[in-house]
């Protein structure tokens, strides 16, 4: 019961302080959180089929360039509200989430890795030769987000936005992770015999994982197009599948606050990493972030497995569940009354 309270303030000054960012920090560093928001939303997915049913995918990146360019294509093509481009980008990549899930039920480890690497690879270009509806190498502009509400300046509107849309699938992963389906993804990733001897389809489970997964990466897509306000095969490199995996690794695989960690790391590290090597040398700060992107991941996978969230969960277990000991029970008065039966 203690430990509950406790876990439930932590959620508590959490939501207060991501309520209070864009109030209290400037329009460019609340649009860097709601990026580090729309990260942690991908990384979600990414921890549902990797951490949590197993399924390596190297190509995560190309689930949010169709999901950037549904609402690109919405918005810009069939003047559709923008907020009725998030559902339909979910839905969109759900679907072919289960798709791809299906045809790649019969791949395992290596061989699943290089069929979504694959995927990774060739969608920026197969989106880029579809002038008509991407706009080719030129690319969609879109509308600026703008605020409905008075009080609320564009960059606050659209955090606010992006925190509501991530709470609430953050929500939605807890409750499902929680739930039969969570159970059944646990037990494919641990063993695939072990679940199917226990009744469980893996197949179906699998290719669910894949359908959720790629519905959240779609929602960060979206997210993603609307924040740039221009949408481009380029934003969308392999290299974003492969930062968005180091993520979910650093982060804590396998664990839902861990994608929290994950994002803002996504978003922070590269910076912090570009501006501290910049006085040094320019080429040093142009490689900085996907060099502390690998040696970072070095140090967690001989370090921490567990990730950073790993290691605040045993700090939390080690801080503040500790226990005081108990002092042995005098017993003296006892043995004098009650003989011993030996």
């Amino acid at each position: 019961m203690r430990s509950a309270v406790r876990a439930n303030i932590v959620l508590v000054v959490i939501a207060l302080v991501a309520l209070g960012v864009p109030f209290i920090a400037s329009g460019f560093q609340t649009l860097e959180v709601a990026y580090a928001l729309i990260f942690a939303i991908a990384i979600l997915g990414l921890n549902v089929l990797t951490g949590f049913s197993g399924q390596i995918s190297l190509g995560h990146g190309a689930f949010l360039a169709i999901g950037a360019f549904t609402t690109a294509i919405g918005v810009h093509s069939l003047r559709l509200p923008y907020v009725a481009t998030i559902p339909i980008a979910a839905l969109v990549c759900g679907i072919l989430g289960y798709a791809i899930g299906l045809a790649a039920g019969r791949l395992e480890g290596i061989y699943l890795g290089l069929a979504t690497f694959a995927l990774g690879v060739a969608t920026p270009d197969v989106l880029k030769k579809q002038t008509s509806l991407t706009g080719g190498v030129k690319g969609i502009t879109l509308p600026p987000v703008t605020s409905p509400v008075a009080g609320l300046s564009d960059d606050q509107f659209f955090y606010l936005l992006c925190l509501a849309i991530a709470a609430a699938l953050f929500v939605l992963a807890a409750n499902i992770l929680g739930d039969r389906t969570g159970r059944a993804w646990r037990a494919v990733r641990d063993g695939e015999l072990a679940a199917a001897a226990f009744g469980v389809n893996v197949g179906y489970y699998k290719t669910l994982a894949f359908a959720i997964s790629a519905a959240y990466a779609g929602v960060a897509g979206s997210l993603y197009g609307l924040a740039t306000a221009f949408v481009s095969t380029d934003a969308f490199p392999f290299q974003l599948s492969i930062a968005l995996l180091v993520g979910a690794v650093v982060g804590g695989i396998g664990t839902i606050g861990g994608a929290l960690i994950g994002g803002l790391l996504t978003e922070f590290l590269p910076i912090y990493a570009q501006q501290l090597l910049l006085p040094l040398s320019k080429d040093l700060a142009n490689a900085a972030p996907g060099a502390v992107q690998g040696i970072l991941l070095l140090v967690v996978l001989g370090v921490a497995r567990g990730g950073v969230a790993g290691l605040l969960s045993d700090g939390y277990r080690r801080v503040l569940e500790r226990r005081p000991a108990r002092a042995p029970a005098d017993t003296s008065a006892e043995s004098a009354v009650t003989p011993s039966p030996v």
